[in-house]
Formats: C-alpha cells, sequence, structure tokens
C-alpha cells in the first residue's frame, strides 16, 4: 500500500509539473493554451534526440529540453499567440488545438509513429525497499528524482511568483496591462517571459515523464484532458491549488488502476465531478464576489 502511495505521488508530482505551465498561461494570462501538451511532447522528444542521436547524458539534457522549448514558446508568443490575447476564448481554443494537430503530424512526419524508448541510466534503475510485509515501501530511483525535482520547482516557482519584482510586476500587468504599461511596466515583455518560462516547464515535464507516461505523436491529446482536470480542480490563481489537486488525482489514479484495473481513467473523472460540484471554482480559488 505505502509502495502504491509512493507511486501516486510521484505520477501527481509529474502531472503537476506538466500541468503548471497551463496553470500559469489560464491564470496569470487570462490565455487558454491547448497546445499546452504539443511543448510537453516537444520536451520529451528533445530528450530522446539529445540522448539517443548525440550522446548527450540523462540530466544535461533536462535543462535543454526546458531552454528548447522556452525558446519556442516566446517565438511562437511573439508571432502567433500575442494577436490572440484580446479575443474571445473560442477564439484561443480553436487556435491552441489546430497548432496541436500541427505538431502532431509534424513529429509524425520527422520521428514517426512509433513509441519512443528512453534508456535511463543505471543509477536511476536502481530500487530501495524499507520495511516489511503489508508495509514495505518500495520507492523506485528515477520515481524519488521525478518527486524531489517537483517539489524543487514548485518552491522555487512559488518564491518567484510571491517575492520577487517580476512576480509583483507580471501580477500588475495581468490586473490592468494599461495601467501597468503607463507606470513603466514592459507588459508585453513580462507576458513573453512568463509564457517561454510554461512552455519550458512543459517541456521539462515531458522530458521527466517521457519514461513513465510514454512518448508518441499523440501525447498532446492523451494527457490533454489531465492537464486541463489538474487545472479546473485546483484553480489557477495560486501554485498551491495546481500541486495538491495533481496530488490527489495520482494517488486515486495509481490506486484505482490497482485495485480496479477495469474501470481505467473512470475513478478519476468520478473524483473529478464530485470535487466540482463541492467547490465549482476549483479547490484554492476564492469566489467571486457578487
Amino acid at each position: 500500500m505505502l509502495t502504491l502511495l509512493f507511486d501516486g505521488v510521484a505520477y501527481g508530482m509529474l502531472l503537476f509539473v506538466l500541468s503548471l505551465g497551463l496553470a500559469v498561461t489560464m491564470g496569470l494570462m487570462n490565455f487558454i493554451n491547448l497546445a499546452h501538451g504539443a511543448f510537453a511532447m516537444a520536451g520529451g522528444y528533445i530528450l530522446v534526440a539529445l540522448m539517443h542521436k548525440a550522446g548527450w547524458p540523462f540530466l544535461a539534457c533536462l535543462p535543454a529540453a526546458f531552454l528548447v522549448t522556452a525558446a519556442m514558446g516566446a517565438l511562437l508568443e511573439s508571432t502567433l499567440y500575442r494577436p490572440l490575447y484580446g479575443r474571445p476564448h473560442l477564439d484561443q481554443v480553436l487556435f491552441s488545438i489546430g497548432l496541436t494537430f500541427m505538431a502532431m503530424a509534424a513529429v509524425d512526419y520527422v520521428m514517426g509513429s512509433s513509441q519512443q524508448n528512453v534508456q535511463l541510466p543505471d543509477w536511476l534503475r536502481q530500487r530501495f525497499e524499507f520495511g516489511a510485509g503489508p508495509w514495505t515501501l518500495g520507492m523506485g530511483a528515477y520515481r524519488l528524482f521525478i518527486v524531489v525535482s517537483c517539489v524543487a520547482l514548485a518552491l522555487g516557482l512559488q518564491a518567484v511568483l510571491t517575492r520577487t519584482r517580476f512576480g509583483s510586476r507580471l501580477r500588475a500587468a495581468v490586473d490592468d496591462p494599461r495601467v501597468a504599461a503607463g507606470l513603466g511596466i514592459p507588459v508585453n515583455r513580462v507576458f513573453l517571459m512568463t509564457f517561454a518560462v510554461g512552455s519550458g516547464l512543459a517541456g521539462l515535464g515531458g522530458a521527466l515523464g517521457a519514461d513513465i507516461l510514454g512518448l508518441d505523436p499523440s501525447f498532446p491529446l492523451k494527457f490533454m484532458v489531465y492537464f486541463l482536470i489538474v487545472c479546473a480542480v485546483g484553480g489557477t490563481s495560486s501554485i498551491t491549488g495546481p500541486l495538491v489537486a495533481a496530488l490527489v488525482l495520482g494517488i486515486a489514479d495509481v490506486v484505482g488502476k490497482y485495485y480496479v484495473p477495469k474501470l481505467g481513467a473512470f475513478i478519476v473523472y468520478m473524483l473529478m465531478i464530485a470535487i466540482l460540484l463541492w467547490r465549482p471554482q476549483g479547490l484554492f480559488t476564492r469566489e467571486a464576489k457578487r
């Protein structure tokens, strides 16, 4: 049981990092970017290409996946996304879905439709066991690495958003872009950096999860629903909401599929419906005053 809980926590932390960029763009920038999964897929393929074709070590591929996808996000934000900031959400949804299908077709053409395998280093293939009997805790080194990395990312991002000048500028730009620009805040540059970081986090999550989640051209569509569930259940006004939602959904998914495998992801959807019926605005979103 403890092993299942740990695997669920690791899966939830991975969902958190994958969904974090979407939560940032939706909650802080008020932009619905359903092509978020395409950036995660790009990060996974960057990791595979650098490891298998260029011979890079695993740890060097992770920051490369973040930086390359962040650069891609910055380029697309300045050329394609920025004109859509003031458009209705339906326009944003249709555009980003179209971009997702274009990315899937491009990856399928260049890399092929088969699933990619990730060769982890030996030190990440180890397994540790503590205790005995039904309370045995088995921890894979790779899942432990994911948990530690994701906790560090969550703490770092929370500190940036709440304790730095950039975080205060971002909140001001979101609340009222015209007033923020009048006060000398470079709104376009702040949004560019925010979108780039969100895209980079998606790429990093895709690289971290390539071995656990699998990697093929259909990746964005398979996990788009999970990203949206995390943002809807946890809310997008803080980092805490997506973190708690991802942990709850990750544990429910792993435990549910272990004990009732025939139900598949039904338990996750049932839990999502129950939470949203209880708190339609999300777990950590303040209800709007009327």
